[in-house]
Order: C-alpha cells, then structure tokens, then sequence
C-alpha cells in the first residue's frame, strides 16, 4: 500500500469498485489515485482535507473525489460511532473512452468537470443514498444501471465545490511522502501548540524554506491551514456539545486567546461562533 498515489486494490476485469469500509478509522494518510470517487459516509464525524479546502464531515454527507486530487478523511475520536463509508471508484473511460461523450450522457459533463475539484452533494442526497447503500449486494447489470442513476441525480443536484484550481498537483515519492507526514502531523496535534520549527523538522527543512515549499504547493500558507483546521474543529463542537462554553472550546482547538479565535472565526466563517451556534 503506497502512501502517495495509493492504488485502489481493484480486480482488472472490474469497470466499477464498489467498497464498504467499517473500522476504527478510515485511512489517515493524505493520498490520491487516478480513480473518481464517490463516497457517502454513513456513521462518523471527523475533518476531511481535499485539495486545499478544509472541512468536517458527518453521517449522510456524501462527497466526490476526481483523479488524482489529494485528499483525507480523519476520525474524530471523541465522537463514540465508528467510521463507516461506502465508496465507489470508476474513471471517465471505464465502459470505453466514447461512452460517456455520447450525446444521451451530455448533460453529465458538468459532473466530470467539477470533480476535478471535489465537491460535496448538498441535495438528492436520499436518493443517492439509497442506491449506494445497497450497490454491493446486487448484480453486475444492476450495479451499472444503478450507477449511471446516480451520476444522474449527481448531475441533477446542489453541490458545493471544495478546491480551488491553482492547488491541482500531483504529488508522488518522496514528495508525496513528506507532503502526507506534514498533514498527518498537524491533524494529530492542532489543539497543541505548533511552531514553524515543528513542521519544518517534519519535512526535513529550513523555517524558510519550508514556508515557500507549503505556500507553493497548497497555494496557502501553513498557518493558514493550521487555522483552517482548527476552526473547523471548533465548527463541530459548537453544532454537537452544548455543553461546552465557546471559551472551552476555543482552547479544545487549539486556541490560547479567545478574542483571536472569535476574530480568526468571524474572519473564515462571516459570522461569531455564538451565531454559528444559534444557526446550527
């Protein structure tokens, strides 16, 4: 199993990967692999990172992955339900390089396009849900008709893009490596303190240079991402614990001021956590 790019363990005679997972955590490591992915996460709630967008996931979101975009999706161990994701993996030219250029397919265009970003399905959710749960309990024919029923109801739905173009790249080897140790570092440790120094050793560099290697290869700067991730962490605990204070919260992930993090917040977000919180 590579880290960067990671092979989907696939039979070759198979045009549509269907996968179930259920386990303590889904796979921790930024990867990518030349497949198109559709997953629906069906218990569990944790951050997700594809692209460059930074994000929280939880039961009944389902996401598109395009070819090659880096991407990953973390447990978030203080919620008790274990992960559970069904996914399916299939390219563009899976049924023929032809097939999906013909004209009964047109208006799925918009589909392969905007999954190069990634993007996250925001309505026909139901519907969708239902043919991917019970996608790997039904026959080859039916698993292609229920298939092209989804990507119709993908074509047909709200979706929200998650990347942004200039972050495309293709990471592989050492590169690939290096850029999943940095990520996997600081989704492990964001409500600690993290110093340049910290990431810098990760990657094996200078402050310096590590600061333009990450800026060049996610178009942000690392504690812009760093903050990303911490806010997205607090977005979780402010919709589900009410419990905790927004004070106790800000702390929880990883801010030591409150007044910065009602600032870093608004800054991201448009709006106060306690108004975020009102709305959720």
């Amino acid at each position: 199993m590579k880290v960067l790019p990671f092979t989907i363990p696939k039979p070759e005679n198979v045009t549509l990967y269907t996968e179930h997972y259920k386990g303590e955590s889904f796979y921790e490591k930024l990867h990518q692999h030349k497949e198109i992915q559709i997953s629906l996460i069906v218990s569990g709630e944790g951050t997700y990172v594809i692209g460059d967008c930074v994000g929280d996931f939880k039961p009944n979101d389902i996401f598109v992955i395009g070819e090659n975009l880096p991407h990953v999706f973390k447990r978030d161990f203080t919620n008790d339900q274990g992960p559970e994701m069904i996914s399916i993996f299939f390219s563009k030219n899976s049924y023929g390089e032809g097939f999906f250029k013909l004209p009964e397919f047109e208006h799925f265009q918009p589909f392969f396009n905007d999954a190069v970003l990634g993007f996250e399905v925001l309505s026909n959710k139901s519907e969708i849900a239902k043919l991917l749960t019970r996608i790997r309990k039904i026959s080859k024919y039916e698993q292609f008709t229920s298939f092209i029923e989804i990507l119709n109801l993908i074509a047909k739905a709200e979706t929200h893009t998650l990347s942004s173009l200039i972050n495309l790249k293709k990471y592989g080897g050492n590169e690939g490596k290096r850029m999943s140790d940095i990520f996997q570092y600081t989704m492990d440790n964001f409500q600690k303190e993290i110093t340049l120094n910290d990431v810098a050793d990760i990657a094996n560099m200078t402050p310096n240079a590590f600061c333009r290697y990450f800026k060049q290869r996610t178009t942000k700067t690392f504690v812009n991402f760093l903050i990303d991730i911490r806010i997205g962490n607090a977005c979780k605990l402010l919709a589900s614990n009410n419990d905790l204070s927004i004070t106790e919260i800000s702390y929880k992930s990883g801010f030591n001021n409150l007044a910065n993090f009602n600032r870093k917040f608004k800054a991201l977000k448009g709006i106060t956590p306690s108004e975020y919180r009102r709305k959720r």
